[in-house]
């Protein structure tokens, strides 16, 4: 297991991937501004997966919002984006003059403390662009995060501080899951944003 918290934009994975952590990207008075207002104006709602033919609420809460009203199915339910706010307009470009990409959409999750995490799993549905970067925004509670190559198992965790970017790039996808472990230690709110293109 190797465990990163660094401010570098170095790739975190050993080979079959590249992944970019950029550390911290906000200054205290956008952290404290962008996790109030979207904690407060998002439209959340609890998550549902299609799971063995049953429909799973999950404590955690979504969104989804974009340029347009684009239609996005994981875990075998689809979901409709809302229009871009004027602080998710403003975020996403923050993320795209960091990582030098370009995204049309987010998906937002919102945890309310560490009882609530992620399965590992892989973003690949078919209308993400191929090998397009997801740019990961955290505000709020620092969460573990860790990456398993699909094929030998390698591990690789990286602990994503409030207001820091990590960006999924060619091959990470493909080759490796991520999740976000539950942890019994935390217990205040996170909110994870993913800009991501979507290519009809």
């Amino acid at each position: 297991m190797d465990l990163f918290s660094s401010e570098t934009t170095k790739n975190i994975l050993p080979f079959d991937g590249v992944t970019n952590y950029h550390g911290i990207v906000l200054d205290k008075n956008q952290l404290d501004f962008f996790y109030k207002k979207l904690l407060t104006t998002i439209q959340w709602k609890n998550d549902e997966a299609l799971i063995f033919g049953k429909i799973i609420i999950t404590k955690r809460k979504v969104a989804w919002y974009g340029y347009k009203e684009f239609s996005y199915t994981y875990s075998g339910i689809t979901k409709t984006a809302l229009l871009f706010t004027e602080e998710l307009l403003i975020l996403k470009k923050i993320v795209e003059k960091e990582s030098g990409e370009t995204y049309n959409s987010c998906l937002l999750n919102l945890y309310h403390s560490g009882s609530e995490g992620m399965a590992y799993h892989s973003d690949s549905e078919k209308m993400l662009k191929k090998d397009g970067a997801i740019a990961s925004l955290s505000l709020g509670a620092e969460r573990k995060f860790s990456f398993k190559h699909k094929e030998n198992k390698k591990r690789v965790d990286i602990v994503l501080e409030n207001g820091s970017l990590l960006v999924m790039k060619t091959g990470t996808q493909t080759n490796w899951l991520h999740r976000l472990p539950p942890t019994k230690k935390i217990n205040s709110p996170r909110i994870n944003l993913t800009f991501r293109t979507i290519e009809r």
